[in-house]
């Protein structure tokens, strides 16, 4: 690896309050990254210090609820606007809300999976595009997950299947225009206990016996029989999103101990 890949580079990360997106914000501020940071919770003014702390000569965040079109895209926008180009973006949100078999999922449980999976990466990869063609350069990183085939949760599945696809077909569009689209497909990771719950409500003995199946089959199908930390995560991504990957595009990059998805 060489130090320093994102000097004078200009990268959004999104979800970067916590978990995975965290890890990979301060991460690419060590190697010199110009950094804007977008998450739904003020605690990425946290992250923002330990950018700066880490190295990133400058580094801002805004705001913004990104499974709506509107925010997402004036967060975005307002970002670019501010830093003067976007040279990566790293779409990070998403995330299981509910763990239960198919069946018992209720119909608004299954649009809100969806919504939080699917919709942040598409409108964050249609916010930036405009940008990045006119550059003719730009990197997308998508954060997908190895659960398209996995235990109890089939919603984010399907969203997370939707992810790959945009990989897929996004970099086949753009390549023309010197944009690499790829994606990583996290297995299980340990992010210790969430500040920001992805759901508030307090589990049943039900549904916590559903969880531990994920977790058990999660587990089960890694060849290492573990979960990983979220700095083995950030390090995917940002091969991914450096130059070193550079005749990669349009690929799914399963990080999961050997679990393949």
């Amino acid at each position: 690896m060489r130090p320093n890949r994102f000097e004078n580079k200009v990268v959004i990360v999104t979800g970067a309050a916590q978990g995975i997106g965290k890890a990979v914000a301060e991460s690419m501020a060590a190697e010199g990254a110009t950094l804007a940071l977008i998450d739904l919770s003020p605690i990425v003014e946290e992250t923002v210090a330990n950018c700066l702390e880490a190295g990133a000569p400058k580094c801002i965040f805004r705001l913004a609820n990104l499974e709506q079109h509107d925010t997402a895209t004036a967060a975005i926008h307002s970002a670019i606007d501010e830093l003067g180009r976007v040279d990566v973006l790293v779409n990070n949100v998403g995330g299981t809300i509910w763990a239960r078999p198919y069946e018992a999922y209720e119909p608004e449980q299954i649009e809100k999976e969806i919504r939080r999976s699917l919709f942040p990466p598409l409108w964050g990869c249609h916010a930036v595009l405009d940008t990045m063609q006119a550059q003719k350069s730009g990197v997308i990183v998508n954060v997908s997950s190895i659960a398209t085939r996995g235990l109890n949760r089939v919603p984010y599945a399907a969203a997370k299947g939707g992810v790959n696809a945009i990989t897929a077909c996004l970099a086949l569009e753009n390549a023309q225009y010197g944009i690499r689209v790829n994606a990583t497909a996290p297995g299980g990771t340990d992010v210790g206990a969430r500040r920001i719950p992805r759901n508030a409500s307090e589990q049943s003995e039900q549904e916590k016996i559903w969880y531990q199946q994920i977790v058990d089959q999660t587990i089960e199908s890694s060849l290492m029989k573990r979960y990983s930390t979220p700095q083995e995560q950030a390090n995917a991504i940002l091969f991914l999103a450096s130059d070193e990957s550079s005749y990669l595009t349009g690929s799914v990059i399963p990080v999961g101990g050997g679990d393949l998805g």
